[in-house]
């Protein structure tokens, strides 16, 4: 499945470079609006929830056809998320640059843009639609192509969420000492999902990480869980997207009260 992701966002690369050269990417930095760090919003006191928006996605098909990026989001943060996370592949998931633009026109939270990031003319991508920081998941990068990105994220005020999910893989995010590990419970390469996964790979964390448990997670019994083996944040997108009230969901997750946004569990 990965392969396939991986050599589908290599040819959208090839394509929106054709249209938009990369130095006018460039040209269009100093427009960036302020900096809103998406690694200082996930270590807040308590467990900070990542809010995604995705349409649909290869495992789980058509998830939501009637939401809004700006429906979506106002809820996400009324109901105290901590950061968004925007899907923008396309062929997959049906996501867009706009999708980012329209989040970050929506709200005030900083956003990671959730993609497969393989080429730096990504970041730059990123970087003047306003997204915050970038998911590298170590699966889909050789050594060279992770340090490479993360280098260059890092050189145009990105943050860096490094993604892993087994041992190996998080050996590598360590070695390039990522500030941000992202424990996927979902194998990339069949789609199962087992939350358990991060639960295995937290006692080889070192002290000083963050670290967010991603996919799988749609209860708050499984928040308090984490939160109690030491995750600094999760990532949920299907269960938010699928709910009738996202606002009061969130609400949920985070132990907000009512007209608050902290974001804690009692």
């Amino acid at each position: 499945m990965i392969e396939q992701l991986i050599a589908a966002a290599r040819d959208g690369v090839h394509e929106r470079r054709q249209q938009i050269p990369q130095s006018d990417l460039e040209s269009r930095l100093p427009e960036r609006g302020r900096d809103r760090p998406f690694s200082e919003a996930l270590v807040r006191p308590g467990l900070s929830v990542i809010a995604e928006f995705k349409r649909r996605s290869p495992s789980a098909g058509e998830i939501s056809t009637t939401a809004t990026v700006a429906e979506q989001v106002g809820a996400y943060e009324r109901g105290g998320a901590a950061a968004l996370s925007i899907l923008t592949d396309e062929r997959h998931f049906g996501g867009s640059l706009e999708d980012l633009r329209a989040a970050r026109s929506a709200c005030d939270l900083p956003i990671l843009r959730k993609d497969f990031i393989v080429d730096p003319y990504q970041l730059y991508e990123a970087a003047v639609n306003g997204a915050d920081a970038v998911l590298l998941i170590v699966r889909a990068l050789d050594d060279r192509e992770l340090e490479g990105l993360y280098e260059a994220a890092r050189g145009l005020d990105l943050d860096c969420l490094v993604e892993v999910h087994d041992e190996p893989e998080l050996e590598r995010a360590l070695a390039l000492d990522a500030d941000v590990i992202g424990i996927n419970n979902r194998n990339l390469d069949e789609g199962s999902v087992n939350i358990v996964t991060t639960y295995e790979l937290m006692p080889d964390v070192p002290a000083g990480k963050t670290v967010v448990a991603e996919s799988g997670i749609s209860t708050r019994a499984e928040l308090e869980e984490l939160e109690r083996v030491g995750v600094d944040a999760v990532l949920i997108g299907s269960a938010l997207m699928q709910a009738t009230d996202p606002e009061a969901l969130v609400r949920e997750f985070t132990g907000s009260d009512e007209g608050t946004r902290e974001h804690r569990l009692p």
